[in-house]
């Protein structure tokens, strides 16, 4: 429970503290991975470790969401209009985050991030925030790595063509999923998605 907490908390302050913010003044939810953490791509606000840093500091992400924006001088919330399914977390909602569960899923990113960009150099992945994955789309297939959800609730990287895929390697609803401790290194994980990638152009 406290991994399954702690991966909604990130999603949340993803949502409320960055995409948000981020959307109202720039008009784009997509955030990027950073080193340690993940950021807006023009937001210059992040989420490393188990602290939000800005430009002028930097302040631990406890007690509720609307307090630690607060501390960061800006008006935070999700982005209102874009996806119909947010968190649904309140802004008053207590942060219930585990640091070295933040820190699981932040290096899974990592690995994620570094794998993606080596299938695909010329792309830079983004972390959408509605559905807190991290991903890259190459010829209607989309490539990437996810911390959990509700239908898988541990970390896992898959392959989601936009058409619908037969075979064994289908293993999903949505395509092709592997469990983290499959393809836990960024060898494992591209030779994952060069497989995807082949299946997938092969019909």
């Amino acid at each position: 429970m406290t991994y399954a907490r702690s991966r909604q908390a990130l999603h949340a302050a993803a949502e409320l503290l960055i995409a948000g913010p981020q959307y109202r003044e720039f008009g784009t939810i997509r955030l990027r991975i950073v080193h340690g953490g993940f950021g807006g791509v023009r937001w210059p606000v992040s989420i490393v470790g188990g602290e939000l840093l800005w430009p002028d500091g930097r302040t631990r992400l406890e007690g509720t969401y609307r307090a630690v924006a607060r501390v960061a001088g800006f008006e935070p919330g999700p982005p209102e209009g874009v996806y119909p399914d947010t968190t649904g977390v309140d802004l008053d909602a207590a942060i219930g985050l585990d640091c070295s569960a933040a820190g699981l899923i932040e290096e899974w990113f990592a690995v994620g991030d570094r794998a993606l960009r080596c299938l695909a150099p010329d792309m830079m992945p983004v972390l959408w925030p509605e559905h807190f994955d991290l991903a890259t789309t190459l010829d209607e297939v989309t490539y990437g790595v996810s911390p959990g959800d509700g239908a898988h609730p541990g970390p896992y990287a898959y392959v989601g063509p936009w058409t619908r895929r037969t075979g064994d390697f289908w293993n999903a609803p949505f395509g092709a999923l592997r469990p983290r401790d499959k393809v836990n290194t960024v060898a494992a994980l591209l030779q994952f998605f060069e497989e995807g990638r082949e299946r997938a152009a092969g019909g």
